[in-house]
């Protein structure tokens, strides 16, 4: 494997991780407000068409700028987010968490690969499957939803249970 198929294979896996995860909070984000929850499936499917597109043209320069766009435009949205707000999508400063920060690594080192694989424009390729691309976007979108679940405070009924005992 050369180096620039192991940055490609970078960006498609940092491209896919921020996808799944982008779309597994998207329904909470609706919950927030339309705009953001629109931003949030916008994210989603503008990262899937980048792992398409690199997928199906591994050498296409275009692609791999779109994803280097795509990943830098979300951490440039999420530092306003947490810093000042985004007007019409989340007008309020938002607290960091660690699922966001964990995304944000994962985005950064994807705009890193990018950029050098772009600098090196080396066109011999062998792309990761499309297959595998997107378990790893579901899989990521799975341990999303497990960790904002576990955190959201659901006892599932035990509260009632305890309650009941001590009367």
């Amino acid at each position: 494997m050369t180096g620039a198929e192991l940055g490609r294979d970078t960006v498609l896996v940092s491209c896919a991780i921020s996808a799944g995860v982008h779309g597994a909070l998207a329904p909470e984000h609706f919950g927030e407000s339309t705009a953001a929850g629109v931003g949030f499936v916008a994210s989603t499917a503008a990262l899937a068409a980048v792992v398409v597109a690199m997928t199906l043209r591994p050498a296409s320069v275009l692609a791999l700028a779109g994803a280097a766009t795509v990943l830098g435009g979300l951490l440039v949205a999420y530092a306003l987010a947490t810093t000042t707000g985004v007007p019409l999508f989340h007008p309020e400063p938002e607290p960091v968490d660690g699922l966001a920060i964990a995304t944000k690594i994962i985005e950064a080192i994807g705009v890193a690969a990018a950029v050098a694989v772009l600098a090196e424009r080396t066109r011999r390729t062998r792309p990761i499957p499309l297959f595998l691309t997107s378990m790893i976007a579901l899989f990521s979108a799975m341990v999303t939803l497990a960790v904002t679940t576990s955190h959201t405070g659901h006892t599932h009924g035990h509260e009632t249970h305890h309650e009941h005992h001590d009367e």
